[in-house]
């Protein structure tokens, strides 16, 4: 090799498990673009209904919920609309559930990409959660159609302050879905089992934060337990935001962010550790 020979770029092994190179995951910008449109466009490809099914999913769901848990159940909705309130928890759980689904199958749906050619690896989760915004945004222009509505129609629903913090509640949820879904998906290209339990693993955890019910509706001891899924308090407060009723406390907003910032950074060491070898397991 002769001593004046310049590379353009260079590809070196991460040096450290906590190695998070945002420089070159900038780089990457149009790539993250490309993956985020590819999620989109692909999402709902070849259905009768197409893109209207980002609208039809929480609909339906809003419905069912209202029905079964309102309607026959008779669960408490804190004198809110049950629609709004169904609605709003619904779109919000949806976009952490999506977040970590499509996050947990980062190494096993792309091996066949990441074995051919070199770009960041974090790419594939971080346009997962991408387009799992663009979703969650569609559904939020819903929401506000029906929340406008039914504040023409006199509903006690009260939009407050708290709405400028949506996006840090958002942030805070995405980063727990991001990192528990590639802590996952770092360990199910070794124990394939993951895959299967994170199906059904979200739908029981649904059942564990305040979507269909209240927390106001439980004893305060019951409401302790419940808080400790750090999902919970973001559900309550984005509610709280919009319709002005929900449980909103700092402490346990603050204690998301901290399970949120753990998860995260465990889930980069796996990650970085994984990448290395991932193509001899998966």
């Amino acid at each position: 090799m002769q001593a004046d020979e310049h590379w353009d770029l260079e590809i070196k092994p991460k040096s450290g498990l906590l190695e998070l190179n945002l420089s070159e995951l900038w780089r990457y910008k149009d790539l993250v673009t490309l993956f985020v449109r590819r999620d989109f466009v692909a999402a709902y490809k070849q259905t009768i209904f197409g893109h209207l099914w980002h609208f039809l999913n929480p609909l339906f769901s809003t419905i069912i919920f209202t029905v079964v848990f309102h309607r026959i159940a008779n669960i408490s909705t804190d004198g809110l609309p049950p629609v709004l309130f169904y609605m709003c928890g619904n779109i919000c759980w949806g976009y952490f559930a999506k977040c970590l689904n499509s996050s947990s199958n980062t190494f096993v749906s792309n091996a066949n990409i990441f074995g051919k050619v070199y770009f960041p690896r974090l790419v594939v989760p971080l346009s997962n959660v991408i387009s799992a915004l663009i979703s969650f945004g569609i559904q939020l222009l819903m929401f506000f159609g029906f929340m406008a509505y039914f504040l023409f129609q006199g509903a006690n629903v009260q939009p407050n302050s708290l709405i400028f913090l949506v996006p840090v509640i958002l942030f805070i949820m995405a980063t727990i879905g991001l990192g528990t879904g590639i802590i996952i998906s770092s360990l199910t290209t070794k124990y394939r089992d993951l895959s299967v339990f994170i199906g059904f693993g979200v739908s029981l955890l649904m059942y564990a934060t305040p979507v269909i019910y209240p927390t106001s509706s439980l004893s305060p001891e019951m409401q302790k337990y419940l808080l400790i899924n750090p999902i919970a308090p973001l559900i309550e407060a984005f509610r709280y935001a919009f319709l002005g009723q929900g449980l909103v406390d700092l402490g346990w907003l603050a204690y998301s962010a901290g399970v949120a910032v753990f998860l995260f950074l465990v889930g980069i060491i796996l990650f970085n550790r994984v990448e290395k070898t991932f193509m001899d397991t998966v």
